[in-house]
């Protein structure tokens, strides 16, 4: 009954069916991925963004080289920012407005230097390019409490003076003309002394681990719903691969006895699962002999 499956041309829709499945499960993983990588966000921030912070000494060696999984570590820094230094960074959205964040290089009491990111500016109105003004960090012996957070790549785009194009430490480093810590740099928390000038802080990171479970649950029963189709179609063309058997056997075997010669009639035909209308009433009219 189902001998048609192994024709080229079933072979083809198998084939079909295959690659459209795999390529579902490919996606299905993809957004499997995303979700693991959302939630490990996730995870790191609920552990680390409120808890306690620690001394610099502690973390001392994550400024040069961040472990993934203390971004958001709070940590307190004792020293004084280098205003001279101070930089704005481009192209940095918040909550879909374009603005500026404000990075500053922080001099520890123990001689080394630091990144700090005190927040975030719009873009200005009086200066194509630049924020209307930058507020200056507090002057003297501060102490700030951040949060750790990686070093960024270096993009292949310049900036104008006293900008950014991506908060990239050794570049930073360069133009100083100092040493920095390298590894991450520090989101402000709170400073002390605070100045009231202050740019935007900075919101805490969400939570909701959005969409990617339920996208790739529906391309899993995409996958699946194409084998079940082509299921269907399977079924379908073998049952009606029957009915034309038994309408052959029946025309093979009936006969119209009458007072003439004995005449042989095809019986009418049966209806095939969605045929359509125009097609019922010619196999009546077929067989009826008009």
């Amino acid at each position: 009954m189902y001998r048609f499956l192994f024709s080229s041309k079933w072979l083809g829709y198998l084939l079909l069916a295959a690659i459209f499945a795999a390529g579902c499960v490919g996606l299905g993983r993809w957004q499997m991925d995303r979700r693991a990588e959302t939630l490990a966000e996730i995870n790191r921030v609920v552990s680390n963004y409120s808890a306690t912070p620690v001394p610099f000494a502690d973390v001392r060696d994550q400024f040069s080289r961040l472990n993934p999984e203390r971004e958001w570590t709070q940590v307190e820094l004792r020293g004084s920012y280098d205003g001279a230094g101070q930089r704005i960074v481009r192209n940095r959205p918040l909550n879909g407005q374009p603005g500026y964040e404000v990075v500053v290089p922080f001099k520890l009491e123990t001689g080394e230097t630091v990144v700090i990111d005190r927040g975030w500016l719009p873009i200005g109105n009086n200066t194509p390019g630049r924020p209307d003004s930058v507020p200056a960090p507090p002057q003297g012996p501060v102490t700030v409490v951040a949060r750790l957070k990686p070093a960024e790549p270096e993009l292949q785009r310049g900036a104008p003076d006293g900008q950014l194009a991506s908060i990239d430490l050794a570049a930073y480093s360069t133009q100083l003309g100092y040493p920095l810590l390298t590894g991450a740099y520090g989101q402000l928390a709170s400073e002390s002394p605070s100045v009231q000038d202050m740019p935007f802080p900075f919101p805490k990171p969400s939570t909701d681990e959005g969409t990617h479970l339920s996208y790739s649950l529906q391309w899993f029963a995409f996958g699946i719903l194409m084998f079940v189709g082509f299921g269907y179609a399977a079924r379908q063309q073998a049952r009606n691969a029957a009915i034309d058997a038994e309408d052959a056997e029946a025309a093979d075997g009936g006969f119209l006895h009458s007072s003439g010669p004995t005449v042989r009639r095809r019986p009418a035909p049966r209806k095939r699962k969605n045929a359509t209308a125009e097609e019922e009433e010619d196999a009546i009219l077929d067989a009826q002999g008009f």
